[in-house]
């Protein structure tokens, strides 16, 4: 393999928590509190567990505090909102995270509303995303800020580049499309709807793909010497990790390229931690 081709995002986010580290010591050393993260998680949706074991070994290997609260899948929507107005009113709690999916008898929208812009680590809430889209950045979505943050170490131009989206979500497609249009570069945004889906991705400077589908972009589907962004985590007819791009299929004509796993995951988790410090500070 290519080494010279690979954007190494476990490499980044190790980087970034070094420094995330050296900071909850100097708070330590002063005998403050140290920032603390609450997760929620209903039900037992094996994938959501491994998100939140993540998340939780990050938090205590730079020295954050982290609680994870466990509900059953037959939880209230109203008792659900409850234990998050108390997390909000509870000064020793920075951060609050609600894993998703949720139930579908529980309204995801209205849970993420709940919470308080000031512990909002995902950034999901609608001033967070509001102030994202004209350009106010104290606080940004895991998963998109990771992607500036990984394009940023490689010092990849974003400005007069065609980037093509595939993807719209409200966590990765439409807050990552606003922060590029912001960095000057020129946005495409496909998603499922989208007719001859090709004709746009072969014309992407860098082409990110954010479907959540096993190898579904091909070699066929990239310019020559394109960078490709790759956030998909799927299961591959092996039962193995990969990503929404076929990676051997299309390593030889990309310029560089994210690996599934190694790539993006890691910026994510690492842009939380970030997230949880910002938030402790303004708590304080």
């Amino acid at each position: 393999m290519d080494k010279t081709k690979i954007i190494d995002g476990k490499m980044v986010s190790e980087l970034i928590k070094v420094k995330i580290t050296k900071q909850i010591f100097k708070i330590k050393a002063k005998k403050q509190r140290i920032p603390a993260l609450t997760i929620i998680q209903i039900g037992n949706n094996k994938a959501s567990t491994t998100y939140v074991n993540n998340k939780k070994i990050a938090c205590e290997k730079v020295g954050v505090t982290c609680n994870v609260l466990n509900y059953p899948d037959s939880i209230a929507e109203s008792a659900l909102i409850k234990i998050i107005n108390d997390l909000n009113n509870n000064s020793k709690i920075d951060a609050i995270l609600v894993q998703l999916p949720l139930p579908r008898h529980i309204n995801s929208e209205k849970i993420i509303n709940t919470i308080t812009t000031k512990k909002d680590v995902d950034g999901f809430t609608p001033k967070i995303l509001g102030n994202l889209m004209l350009g106010h950045y104290n606080l940004l979505p895991g998963t998109p800020k990771g992607i500036i943050a990984l394009l940023k170490h490689y010092q990849i131009q974003l400005a007069g580049q065609h980037v093509v989206i595939i993807g719209r979500s409200k966590i990765v497609g439409k807050p990552l499309a606003n922060l590029l249009i912001n960095a000057s570069a020129t946005v495409t945004v496909c998603h499922s709807q989208t007719k001859n889906l090709s004709v746009f991705t072969k014309q992407a400077d860098i082409l990110i793909s954010a479907v959540g589908k096993a190898k579904f972009v091909t070699a066929e589907m990239i310019k020559e010497n394109a960078i490709v962004v790759d956030v998909g985590i799927n299961p591959d007819e092996n039962n193995n990790l990969c990503g929404d791009v076929d990676f051997n299929n299309v390593l030889s004509k990309v310029k560089m390229i994210t690996p599934v796993p190694g790539g993006v995951g890691p910026m994510t988790i690492a842009s939380l931690l970030e997230n949880i410090l910002y938030l402790y500070k303004l708590n304080q």
